[in-house]
C-alpha cells in the first residue's frame, strides 16, 4: 500500500476568546491514502471543517492556533511551511469545495473569471486555453448549455449550479487531494448522484484522493473508504466504511446512524377549508437583447402550474435544482411578478399592488435556505425577530419583547441568547432563529424553502420534530421545498414534483410515495432511497 498522502497526527486547534482559550479539536490523528476516500462525520461543532481546514491553514490566524500535532502533506509538516510553499499546495496540489457557494463565490465576477483565475494562476494558460478548460470543467460537473453560462454571475445560477461551478474551480488542476465540506447539501438527489460519479470517475483517471465531510451517511456509504466519527472536537471511532456501518462501536455513531427524518405527518382535517389555491400560475422571465433591449424570449421557470392546500397540511414540493420549486414560492408570496391566479383565504392576491400585499405579508411567512445569509450580522437575534413586529407596528415595546422570548422558547433556544449575534449559533440554531422570526407574526402559512439541507442528520430530525409540534399547536400550513426526499416524507401531507418548471405528478405524498406514477418521480425516489451503491465505489490501488 501506498504512503499517505496526508497524515495528520495528535492535531490540536483552539481558539482565543479574549484572554481564554477555547479547544475546538483536540488529539485528531487520521491519514488519507492517493486515491482514497476517506469520510469525517459527526454533528455541527464537532470539529469536521475546523480539522480540514487546518490542513491548507484556513482559520483564522492568529486568534486560532495549533498548540499540538502535525500535519504531513508527502512528508511536509504544513503547520510549519511558509507562505511560499503553502501557495504551491493551496488550490494547485491540494483543492476544497466549500459549504456554502453563495459566499464563496465572488458576486462581482462572471463565472469564466473565477474559474479561469484558477488556471492563470497555477497552470499559466492564456485566455483562449482557460475558456476551453473552463467550458469542459462546467460540462464534466454537469451545468447545461456550459456556452451560455460563462457570462452568469452567481445571483443567476441555482444553489445546485453554483455548487457545481465551484466543484469544477476545484477540479480545475486535477490535485491530489479535494477537501469536500459538504459538496452535495445545495443539491438534489438526482444531481447528488451525478456528483458521487463525478468524483468516482476522477478519482480512477487522476488517483485523487478525497477527504469529505457531510452529515448524509447515505453519501458517506456510497463513496467512502473508511469513515471517521468526530464528536466534541474528537475521533471517536474509525473504521472501514462497510464495518461501521454495519457493527458500530460507539455510542455516538450507533446514534448518528440512528438519526434518519422518520414519523409520519401530523394529523390532518380532511375537512378544512382551503387557504391556498393557484390556477394556470406563469412565472416567464424576459431575454431582451440589442440596443432597444427587445424581447427575443423567455426563460420559462414556472409554466401553468396549479395546486389546492387545506388549511393545516404541508404541501411538499420537489424537484431538481433549477426546475422552478423556489421560484413557485416566490410567486406564490408575490415576491416576484407572475401571471395566473394566486388565492389566500378567499383573497386573490394576484391583482393587488405591493402595498395593498403588504398587510398580508404578516399572515405570509418565509424560512430561507441559508441561515447564516437570510439573517443579518450586525443584527442581534431579538432586533432580528422582532424585525416583523416593529414593521407592522404591532404590540408595544415590552410586549414586542415577551413575544420574542416566547417564540425562542417555542423554537428550543433560552431566551436569554436573544443578545447575542447569529454568529455566535450553530447552523442549527440559526434554522431556529429564522422559524422564531416567522413564528412571532403568527401567520397562517410558512413557506420553508431547504430549511433542513444545511443541517446534519441529527439537527434535521430535531427541526422535522420541532416543525411538526408548531404544525400541532397552531394549526399552521407550510410549502415545504426541499430535495430532500426522506424529510419531505416526515412533513407532508400533499406532494408536487416539478420538472423544468412543470408539474409532472401531485397528490397524496403517502400514495406518490408508495406508487408513483411518472418516470420522472421514480427516479427521484429510487436516487433517494436506493440501497448504498457499495459495488460502484473505486477501488484503492494496491
Amino acid at each position: 500500500m501506498d504512503q499517505p498522502l496526508i497524515r495528520i497526527e495528535q492535531l490540536a486547534v483552539s481558539f482565543a476568546q479574549g484572554q481564554q482559550q477555547s479547544v475546538a479539536v483536540e488529539d485528531v490523528s487520521f491519514d488519507i491514502r492517493p486515491g482514497e476516500t476517506l469520510a469525517l462525520v459527526g454533528e455541527s461543532g464537532s470539529g469536521k471543517s475546523v480539522t480540514a481546514h487546518s490542513i491548507l491553514r484556513l482559520l483564522p490566524y492568529p486568534s486560532a492556533s495549533h498548540p499540538a500535532g502535525r500535519i504531513l502533506y508527502r512528508g511536509t509538516d504544513l503547520l510549519q511551511a511558509d507562505e511560499k510553499q503553502l501557495r504551491k499546495v493551496r488550490g494547485n496540489r491540494i483543492s476544497m469545495i466549500f459549504q456554502e457557494p453563495m459566499t464563496s463565490l465572488n458576486p462581482l465576477h462572471t463565472v469564466e473569471r473565477q474559474i479561469s483565475e484558477v488556471l492563470f494562476l497555477h497552470k499559466g494558460l492564456n485566455k483562449a486555453e482557460a475558456r476551453a478548460r473552463t467550458l469542459e470543467l462546467l460540462e464534466l460537473v454537469g451545468i447545461p448549455e456550459p456556452a451560455k453560462r460563462l457570462g452568469a454571475y452567481p445571483h443567476e445560477l441555482s444553489g445546485g449550479q453554483r455548487q457545481r461551478v465551484m466543484i469544477a474551480m476545484a477540479l480545475a488542476n486535477e490535485p491530489e487531494l479535494l477537501i469536500a465540506d459538504e459538496p452535495t447539501t445545495a443539491l438534489d438527489v438526482t444531481v447528488q448522484l451525478k456528483i458521487l460519479e463525478l468524483l468516482q470517475s476522477l478519482q480512477q483517471r487522476l488517483g485523487m484522493a478525497l477527504l469529505l465531510i457531510s452529515h448524509d451517511l447515505n453519501l458517506v456509504r456510497r463513496i467512502a473508504h473508511r469513515v471517521c466519527v468526530m464528536h466534541r472536537g474528537r475521533v471517536v471511532e474509525q473504521a472501514d466504511c462497510a464495518q461501521l456501518f454495519a457493527d458500530p462501536q460507539h455510542p455516538y455513531t450507533r446514534q448518528l446512524l440512528a438519526a434518519d427524518p422518520s414519523g409520519n405527518p401530523v394529523e390532518a382535517d380532511p375537512l378544512a377549508p382551503t387557504l391556498m389555491r393557484c390556477e394556470d400560475l406563469r412565472v416567464w422571465f424576459p431575454i431582451r437583447k440589442g440596443v432597444l433591449r427587445r424581447v427575443v424570449d423567455h426563460v420559462k421557470a414556472v409554466t401553468d402550474a396549479g395546486f389546492s392546500l387545506q388549511r393545516g397540511q404541508t404541501l411538499g414540493i420537489v424537484g431538481e435544482s433549477g426546475s422552478g420549486k423556489t421560484t413557485l414560492g416566490m410567486a406564490l408570496l408575490r415576491l416576484i411578478d407572475s401571471q395566473g391566479l394566486i388565492e389566500f383565504d378567499g383573497q386573490r392576491l394576484d391583482g393587488l399592488s405591493q402595498n395593498d400585499v403588504r398587510p398580508w405579508r404578516r399572515q405570509l411567512q418565509v424560512v430561507f435556505q441559508d441561515p447564516f445569509g437570510s439573517l443579518s450580522p450586525r443584527m442581534s437575534v431579538a432586533q432580528i425577530i422582532s424585525e416583523g413586529l416593529d414593521i407592522h407596528g404591532i404590540g408595544t415595546e415590552q410586549e414586542r419583547e415577551q413575544w420574542v422570548i416566547e417564540a425562542l422558547t417555542e423554537v428550543g433556544l433560552d431566551p436569554d441568547s436573544r443578545h447575542r449575534y447569529p454568529h455566535e449559533f450553530s447552523g442549527g440554531q440559526r434554522q431556529r432563529i429564522a422559524i422564531a422570526r416567522a413564528l412571532v407574526l403568527k401567520p397562517s402559512l410558512i413557506l420553508l424553502d431547504e430549511p433542513t439541507s444545511a443541517l446534519d442528520r441529527t439537527v434535521q430530525s430535531q427541526v422535522v420534530e420541532l416543525l411538526r409540534e408548531l404544525q400541532r399547536k397552531h394549526n399552521l400550513t407550510y410549502l415545504f421545498i426541499s430535495h430532500d426526499l426522506a424529510v419531505v416524507r416526515a412533513l407532508s401531507h400533499q406532494l408536487m414534483v416539478i420538472r423544468q418548471g412543470r408539474i409532472v405528478e401531485q397528490g397524496p405524498a403517502h400514495q406518490v410515495f408508495a406508487a408513483p406514477q411518472h418516470d420522472y418521480t421514480r427516479q427521484l425516489l429510487d436516487a433517494a432511497f436506493a440501497l448504498p451503491a457499495t459495488s460502484n465505489r473505486v477501488q484503492m490501488t494496491p
